[in-house]
């Protein structure tokens, strides 16, 4: 018997948001296939006796792919949540929320 993966939600437990930006998922997922490429190349490179500092340089690489990943997931987090918290009555609040979710990706991205 084929048992369901999917668990349900507890009644008033808080719930994770998923990524539900078409553009975002897609960029994320494009990301993460280049980071996926670049470690099968690494793996190749080690397995064909490359030089360690080849090698190392891409796996720097590919840290730095991840994070960038990661600092974008972040970001459509916290898009997604403010977004679905805010109410936009005026006109200005979301250019102020778009600069703001700039500014919060410039510093991850420094952090990361």
């Amino acid at each position: 018997m084929k048992r369901s993966t999917k668990i349900p939600p507890i009644p008033g437990a808080i719930t994770m948001s998923v990524l539900t930006n078409e553009a975002s998922r897609t960029d994320i997922l494009n990301r993460l296939k280049r980071a996926e490429g670049q470690m099968r190349g690494v793996q190749r490179m080690i397995e064909e006796g490359e030089p360690c500092l080849k090698v190392a340089q891409q796996l720097s690489a590919v840290r730095k792919a991840l994070d960038s990943t990661f600092v974008r997931m972040t970001v459509c987090y916290l898009e997604q949540e403010l977004d679905g918290r805010l109410e936009h009555t005026e006109g200005g609040e979301q250019p102020k929320l778009s600069a703001m979710l700039d500014e919060v990706e410039t510093l991850l991205a420094r952090m990361a």
